[in-house]
């Protein structure tokens, strides 16, 4: 098994006032050579946004979206006609395909929301685009993980034109979890959301990330309550 470690103190904090960024990898303003993706995984931006604030209409070409409300509500609107909210314990991903134009914005007035926006690149180039969102339960699946997005087209999990799987879990003190990979020759790259757990000899904390590849499983020891991203992808 080969790994990388990404502490969270490590990634390219940008405060903008209305919105304040945390990068795992290069983006906008921040530029790390050394961090320019983990295989096809292009950008997990940690984003909290101020009320009544937001991403104004823009555009995308061929990149697959996936965004991850943590707290609150995010405004959605896009060339595709999908207008609705986006909030908490739901999931979003958006095909870009040959090119979509849309807008994120706070729902909320008064709270700020905090999500995870995640870029993966395509497999199949200018597909025609498309919107999907899908509310997911952790609780009734506690210790264990539930996917959420996948390569595969199954019930209660939607489809990403890639050959990559989004798995998330809710696991207490002193559990532990093996995760196998999908797919030949993908990696994983492990976002502690909140927690702490031990991968492979290595400590994650609160919104630390470890990428492994070169192997067919890992194990997860967790040593306080803990909400577990992995996003498994093509390393090439």
């Amino acid at each position: 098994m080969k790994k990388i470690i990404h502490k969270a103190n490590d990634r390219g904090i940008q405060d903008h006032g209305w919105l304040k960024a945390a990068h795992s990898f290069s983006f906008a303003q921040y530029q790390d050579p050394s961090k320019m993706h983990f295989g096809l995984l292009r950008v997990l931006n940690d984003d909290i946004v101020d009320p009544g604030m937001g991403f104004g209409t823009h555009g995308h070409d061929n990149m697959e979206i996936v965004t991850i409300p943590l707290q609150g509500s995010l405004a959605h609107k896009d060339s595709l006609g999908s207008i609705g909210n986006i909030s908490a314990g739901e999931v979003q991903i958006m095909s870009a395909g040959s090119g979509i134009q849309h807008s994120e914005f706070n729902a909320s007035s008064t709270e700020q929301v905090n999500l995870l926006q995640i870029w993966v690149f395509p497999k199949i180039r200018n597909i025609t685009p498309r919107y999907d969102q899908q509310r997911y339960d952790l609780e009734s699946k506690k210790n264990a993980f539930v996917t959420i997005v996948s390569f595969e087209e199954q019930q209660a999990v939607m489809w990403i034109n890639q050959d990559a799987v989004f798995s998330l879990g809710s696991f207490e003190p002193g559990k532990q979890a093996t995760y196998d990979l999908k797919y030949p020759g993908n990696g994983a790259y492990i976002f502690m959301i909140e927690g702490k757990a031990e991968i492979d000899g290595s400590t994650l904390k609160k919104r630390d990330a470890v990428g492994v590849y070169d192997t067919e499983k890992f194990s997860i020891s967790v040593t306080e309550n803990s909400t577990i991203l992995i996003i498994e992808v093509p390393m090439e």
